[in-house]
């Protein structure tokens, strides 16, 4: 059973596949910044200036006019926290896009790779010597 394990984890795809979660991981950072660094302030000069990742609703609970998201929850309000959500959705996008472009790219490599050689057709260039010596031995043969 151990053997059989080691073997399923020797396989190149699990390996593969641990790469990719990883540098996942670490590309999710990079894409939330460029969510909340550059994205989210040009959406939000947009909707008149204001930064919609801390926009929420108070469904339950008390909280002061003009507090943050993070001031909300730490005050222990029910809210819905409608902006938070937009920026995660936006993220998702970026990052599907950008791994629809990989995969894209990975595969038209792959194309590249998988596609036969165009072999030139050979051009005729005269009788090979194996045909000039069998003239010869027949011609020896007639005399």
């Amino acid at each position: 059973m151990f053997g059989e394990f080691r073997d399923f984890i020797a396989k190149g795809n699990v390996m593969d596949m641990a790469v990719g979660i990883i540098v996942g991981a670490a590309f999710t950072g990079i894409v939330s910044s460029v969510v909340s660094d550059l994205i989210n302030p040009i959406i939000g000069l947009f909707m008149g200036g204001f930064d919609f990742t801390n926009n929420y609703a108070v469904l339950a609970g008390e909280v002061p006019e003009g507090a943050s998201l993070e001031a909300a929850r730490a005050a222990g309000a029910s809210v819905f926290a409608y902006g938070a959500f937009i920026m995660s959705v936006t993220n998702f996008l970026i990052i599907a896009f950008v791994v629809f472009m990989l995969v894209r790219y990975v595969n038209k490599i792959k194309a590249l790779a998988d596609k036969p050689q165009e072999v030139a057709p050979e051009v005729p260039t005269g009788p090979s010597e194996l045909d000039i010596l069998i003239e010869i031995r027949d011609a020896l043969k007639k005399s």
